[in-house]
């Protein structure tokens, strides 16, 4: 593996996947994360998964080489972290699972594990496939999150459930004491072919997450924005 990674979008992506990563893992490989570089495609792909919970996430890097293996979350972080922004070089041994970052402030070396053993994200293969508005489906989260359980071996009352209808999504959460439900308009293509009527329960710690990436996703759109306009002469 060798590739050129900014460290701004390295930086932010370790720490969006280290979010699945188990406090407590049941095997020491679980403590790491996937990395894969692909020449290929020039992307560079970072993966954590805790057996009930897996992020993936994909950005471009100027990929020499490419490779796969996988290294320790926290300390990954931690070191990417506290470089300079600018290019961080990626290096790894074939004949070990070490990998040398290289940065304007110097040299780092971290020892990971091979691959084989990190277990696969569980494949999607099915037919009831929807689109939901962000803004949408941020609104309901924001309105039922809290009313769930923190108690996970209640599987039913840790998750919020999602009715999909043909112009509303409705969601409901309870923790056995508070009852949540928001109802939002659910945007959708005229000629869409999706399913209008779709219910599942989805686990409130997997929602807190994509309820992060969107408020951050918001804020980033904002931000940039906002400079954009900054930027631009008055007349």
């Amino acid at each position: 593996m060798r590739l050129i990674v900014e460290q701004e979008q390295l930086s932010s992506n370790l720490s969006l996947v280290s979010r699945a990563i188990p406090s407590r893992p049941s095997h020491p490989i679980l403590s790491n994360i996937l990395v894969k570089a692909d020449a290929d495609t020039q992307q560079l792909s970072l993966t954590a998964f805790d057996l009930s919970m897996g992020i993936n996430t994909s950005f471009p890097a100027q990929v020499q080489q490419g490779g796969v293996l996988t290294l320790p979350a926290k300390l990954l972080n931690d070191i990417v972290s506290r470089l300079p922004g600018g290019d961080i070089q990626v290096d790894d041994e074939e004949t070990e699972a070490v990998v040398t970052l290289t940065s304007s402030s110097g040299r780092y070396q971290v020892r990971g594990m091979v691959a084989e053993e990190y277990p696969d994200l569980p494949s999607v293969e099915g037919e009831h496939s929807i689109q939901l508005a962000a803004d949408s489906l941020l609104e309901g989260l924001k309105g039922t999150l809290f009313a769930t359980s923190p108690d996970e071996t209640k599987q039913v009352l840790a998750g919020v459930n999602l009715k999909v209808g043909k112009d509303t999504l409705c969601f409901a959460s309870t923790d056995g004491h508070r009852l949540a439900v928001v109802k939002v308009e659910n945007v959708r293509d005229p000629n869409s072919q999706e399913p209008e009527n779709l219910e599942i329960t989805i686990p409130a710690r997997a929602l807190r997450e994509v309820e992060r990436m969107i408020v951050s996703a918001n804020s980033a759109r904002h931000s940039a924005a906002t400079e954009e306009e900054s930027t631009t002469p008055p007349w």
